[in-house]
C-alpha cells in the first residue's frame, strides 16, 4: 500500500495552515515517540483547550489537507500531551493489512473460554466458537454530524477529558487514527494497534463509527447507526469483549447481556479502556 503524503511538514513554516487550506490556531506539531523523535510530524495538536463547535470548524481539514480531527485528553493513567504517550508507530503496521473478522476471532478464541465465566456470558453468547460478525445498523445516518454533536458534549466545561485539546492526524479514514500515531493506548493487550484500526474499519462501515478522543489509555468513538435490538447488541457485545476484554471485565456491567443492554442498545458514544 502506497503511503500518503504527510502535509503536516508544511505546517512547520505555516503554522496557520493557510496553504494547505486552513485556518489553525496556535498549535505544535507532535514527533516524539517511545524511539525518540520520529523523522516527521505525527500529529498537529493546539495549544489551548478545544471549545464547542472547534471540531466542526476543523472538520473541512479531511477533505482539503488528509487531515483527520481529534480530541487529545489528558485524562488517564499518564496523562498529559501526546509527546508523553510512548508513542510506537516503528512498531505498528498498516491497519489495510488485517482483516477485522480474523483479528476478532483470533482474541475471542484466545480469551473467552478461560475469561468468560457463566456469571460474566449470562446468556449473551455461547462461550465457545466465534459467532461472527453482528449484522451491521441502519443505513441512514450523518456520521460526521453525530461525530462533531460529541466533540461538542465533550469539550463542554469540566469535561472528563482533563481540557481536551484538538488534533489533526494525516490518516486515509478515522479508524486509522490510533495506527496513524502509534498509539500505545492498549499495550498491555495489543503490541499492534493497526490491528483495532483494523476493526475500527468494520465498525466504520457498519455502525458509522468516527474516532473522535484519545487519552493516554482510552478511546472515545462516536456511534451514527448502533444497534436498535437487544439480539444485535448482544452480537456486538462479543465483538466489544474481543476488542476490549478490560472495557467488559473491569467495567460496571461486566456481563455480556447487561453490558450489551447498557452500553450499546441506541448508544451514540462507544468508549474503550485498557487497563
Amino acid at each position: 500500500m502506497a503511503m500518503l503524503p504527510n502535509p503536516l511538514p508544511a505546517l512547520a513554516g505555516d503554522p496557520t495552515g493557510q496553504a494547505l487550506g486552513l485556518d489553525l490556531p496556535p498549535g505544535a506539531l507532535v514527533d516524539e515517540t517511545i524511539d525518540g523523535t520520529w523523522h516527521e510530524p505525527l500529529l498537529w495538536c493546539a495549544d489551548a483547550p478545544a471549545v464547542p463547535g472547534d471540531w466542526r470548524q476543523l472538520l473541512p481539514a479531511r477533505r482539503t489537507a488528509g487531515l483527520h480531527p481529534v480530541l487529545i485528553g489528558s485524562a488517564g493513567s499518564q496523562g498529559g500531551r501526546p509527546e508523553k504517550w510512548d508513542l510506537n508507530p516503528q512498531g505498528t503496521t498498516y491497519a489495510g493489512d488485517h482483516d477485522a473478522e480474523e483479528v476478532l476471532a483470533e482474541v475471542w478464541e484466545a480469551y473467552a473460554q478461560d475469561e468468560l465465566s457463566g456469571e460474566l456470558a449470562d446468556g449473551a453468547a455461547p462461550v465457545g466458537p466465534w459467532p461472527g460478525l453482528a449484522p451491521p445498523g441502519s443505513s441512514d445516518y450523518d456520521p460526521d454530524g453525530e461525530a462533531a454533536e460529541l466533540a461538542d458534549i465533550l469539550t463542554l466545561g469540566d469535561s472528563w477529558l482533563g481540557d481536551p485539546r484538538l488534533a489533526l492526524v494525516p490518516a486515509r479514514r478515522s479508524a486509522d487514527i490510533p495506527a496513524a500515531i502509534g498509539w500505545s493506548g492498549p499495550l498491555n493487550f495489543e503490541d499492534d494497534v493497526a490491528r483495532l484500526s483494523a476493526v475500527l474499519r468494520s465498525w466504520e462501515d457498519r455502525f458509522g463509527v468516527r474516532v473522535v478522543a484519545l487519552t493516554f489509555d482510552q478511546l472515545v468513538v462516536s456511534v451514527a447507526a448502533p444497534p436498535t435490538t437487544m439480539e444485535a447488541a448482544e452480537a456486538l457485545a462479543v465483538e466489544h469483549f474481543a476488542f476490549c476484554p478490560d472495557n467488559i471485565q473491569q467495567g460496571a456491567h461486566p456481563a455480556l447481556s447487561a453490558y450489551a443492554k447498557h452500553r450499546i442498545i441506541d448508544q451514540p458514544t462507544w468508549s474503550f479502556w485498557w487497563d
